[in-house]
Order: C-alpha cells, then sequence, then structure tokens
C-alpha cells in the first residue's frame, strides 16, 4: 500500500476532519482514507453532461427556465423592458 504526507494542513481542517471522525466512528487515519477514496472514484462529468442532467432534473420536477441570455444583453444595452 502507498502512503501519502500532506504537509501544511490548516489546523482548523484537522480539527474537522477529527470531528468528522469521532461522529463516524473511525480514526482520523481511517477517515480521511474513506474520504479520498470516495473522490479519487467520482465519476467525473464534463459540462454539457452536468447542463443534461440538471435540465432532465428540472423537467423531472415540471420546472424549465428560458435561455436568459438575450434578457440579459438587452439589459446590458440598457433595453431593460425587452423581458
Amino acid at each position: 500500500m502507498a502512503q501519502i504526507l500532506v504537509r501544511r494542513l490548516d489546523e482548523a481542517v484537522v480539527e474537522g476532519l477529527k470531528r468528522q471522525a469521532r461522529a463516524n466512528g473511525r480514526s482520523l487515519e481511517a477517515e480521511v482514507r474513506r474520504i479520498l477514496e470516495e473522490a479519487a472514484q467520482a465519476p467525473k462529468v464534463d459540462w454539457e453532461t452536468a447542463r443534461k442532467m440538471a435540465d432532465e432534473f428540472a423537467r423531472s420536477l415540471g420546472r424549465t427556465f428560458d435561455d436568459s441570455t438575450e434578457i440579459i444583453r438587452a439589459f446590458r444595452d440598457g433595453k431593460r423592458d425587452a423581458a
């Protein structure tokens, strides 16, 4: 198994990790290992996929939103009544 040494961690971060470890019934080492394992295995999503997922989620809630690009441009150009 590999080992990692992390230097210059803020003490508040370490204390927060210790509290989290205690709350989860783990040692600090086991808690940090779990966090790192989850982060390394988390699926990576590109912006296009994330936008599609967000749109699908909004539709599933019955919510849709118009593209506000033209409204923002009109507002920026001083045509505030364009909306």
